[in-house]
């Protein structure tokens, strides 16, 4: 294979960009996915099973209500994980650059293995030094987590060509979605088993007996299962190759790069090609400088923002749905039922949701971005997610009447469906693409934690706002809130606010990674940096 001198900017980079889908693609989505497959699972689970761990350990002899986790509790058991993740975007993002995507990439799935099954193994004498000791293992289990959005969105968007490379970030994300669809599945499995080899009666015909002791095994069981599809993918990632861009722009070791670039795509490069990349590094600039200011820092203004905002409403709807079911009669009233019988039902909720809203959003997301941009798809979401918001607080009386209950479920999975065949997925994908190569993961990073800052908000806040307005039938513990309507009004609000912030976030659509971050101009002009619209 060789080069003319008129051909010679064609180098590593640009046969990347041109080469065809291949095996190794389709690898590195299964790697990569299945980090989020695990990263969804264990970040998601734990709403399943806190009322649970709440009637085992907070009940109160003689109540006429089962015991519930304290409003501290419960928000520190749902949110810490979420604490971990965010230090973790920040910390192995800025790694990941300082150091390579591969050499910290294996170390985030180790994190994640050993600190699900800890999670499982709480142990302590007392309810206080169980949940400390589960606490302090699922923030590190995030910790772990945190890492592998911003290394597993890099590393796939370094490796895909420019035509399909939305379709294969947008698939590594979509795993998100099997992961909380596996984790409803597990949790309906195993409360099936135990209720069938330890059945009970509901806790207002038999409170002592409606909670068998083995239920103590069972969110521990559930919550170690996490750990199981990642060990699957441990030997995968150390076997993985540094990134050719990373190896090229970065470590600036243009034989290396196209060397690990033809074993695992298949392609020849030779020499010269190699040697052109070197010539393509022009001046850099840092993270904190006036010249990425100049040219990135609107992006980053806009990956942030729409991130913090969509997962105010995103997970303050996933991490306390059961609430909502609640709520609105879908789940019965705790006392009704024994503790198997509501942890089967909370998980059937989920799993229905997952099944019919959020699955589907993903892959639609996979089948239409390289179609229709990424930009389109992050407006058509935050407005649809607006307008069902909005269309189940206005007549919340109405959904909530005896008959309708199922008309709302329908009108809330399909605000999980425009959330992620819109925002959720475009919010990941943008900042793979749109930085340069020495600060990508970075800047991913930072985009990641600031919706995390939005998912400890919509999280700690809707357990407070989301309580009913009369003291007498709020949750045991937690001082009146707002209730749900009022609290679909505010999440309406801050997906109306993630659309106009998405005029400041540019168009990646059928363009080099080098083409949007400026690292093909030999100048000081970046062609695209003031361009927010799609052309």
């Amino acid at each position: 294979m060789t080069m003319s001198s008129q051909q010679q900017p064609h180098d590593v980079l640009s046969t990347l960009d041109a080469a065809k889908t291949q095996l190794y693609h389709f690898t590195t989505i299964i790697i990569a996915g299945m980090g989020f497959f695990t990263d969804a699972y264990d970040l998601f689970c734990i709403s399943l099973v806190t009322k649970l761990i709440g009637r085992l350990y907070y009940t109160i002899p003689g109540s006429s209500s089962p015991g519930t986790l304290p409003p501290n509790v419960a928000a520190a058991v749902s949110g810490v994980a979420i604490v971990g993740t965010l230090t973790g975007q920040l910390f192995f993002g800025w790694l990941g650059d300082k150091m390579g995507r591969k050499k910290v990439y294996g170390l985030t799935l180790m994190m994640m293995v050993m600190f699900s099954v800890a999670s499982g193994l709480s142990f302590g004498h007392s309810p206080r030094l169980v949940m400390g000791t589960l606490c302090f293992c699922r923030f590190w289990l995030g910790f772990g987590i945190g890492g592998d959005y911003p290394l597993s969105a890099t590393i796939m968007s370094e490796y895909s060509n420019k035509k399909t490379r939305g379709s294969f970030i947008a698939a590594v994300f979509a795993m998100q979605g099997i992961g909380i669809l596996f984790a409803g599945f597990v949790t309906i499995i195993i409360a099936l088993i135990f209720k069938h080899f330890f059945p009970a009666p509901p806790y207002k015909d038999y409170p002592a007996a409606s909670l068998p002791s083995e239920a103590d095994y069972v969110w521990r069981i559930i919550l170690m299962f996490g750990a199981i599809p990642a060990m699957l993918t441990y030997y995968w990632r150390l076997k993985m190759p540094e990134t050719p861009r990373y190896t090229a722009l970065v470590a600036q070791n243009a034989a290396q790069a196209a060397q690990d670039m033809s074993k695992v795509l298949q392609v020849e490069i030779t020499t010269e090609q190699a040697t052109v990349i070197g010539s393509r590094v022009h001046k850099q600039f840092g993270l904190f400088s006036a010249e990425f200011v100049r040219r990135h820092g609107k992006h980053l203004l806009g990956t942030t923002t729409t991130w913090l905002l969509l997962d105010i409403a995103f997970y303050s709807q996933n991490l306390f749905q059961k609430d909502i079911f609640s709520a609105i009669g879908w789940i019965p009233k705790a006392s009704t039922m024994s503790a198997l019988d509501e942890l089967f039902k909370i998980a059937r909720a989920q799993t229905l949701i997952a099944l019919c809203g959020t699955v589907p959003g993903y892959w639609v997301t996979v089948a239409l971005i390289d179609k229709i941009g990424r930009w389109w798809i992050q407006i058509i979401g935050f407005l649809m997610m607006t307008v069902f918001m909005l269309a189940l607080a206005f007549p919340y009386d109405h959904w909530t009447t005896p008959g309708n209950q199922i008309g709302f479920v329908i009108m809330y999975g399909l605000t999980f469906f425009f959330a992620n065949f819109g925002p959720n997925s475009t919010t990941f994908i943008v900042p793979a693409e749109i930085f340069p190569a020495r600060l990508r993961s970075t800047c991913h990073g930072i985009s990641a934690a600031a919706g995390k800052v939005g998912a400890i908000i919509g999280s700690f806040g809707f357990l407070y706002l989301a309580q009913n307005e009369d003291p007498k039938k709020t949750d045991h513990g937690y001082p009146p809130g707002i209730g749900v309507r009022n609290s679909l009004f505010v999440l309406a609000v801050c997906n109306s606010l993630g659309l106009l912030m998405t005029f400041f976030v540019p168009e990646p659509k059928g363009k080099s990674l080098e083409e949007l971050s400026g690292e093909n101009q030999s100048g000081e002009a970046c062609t695209h940096c003031n361009q927010a619209l799609p052309v």
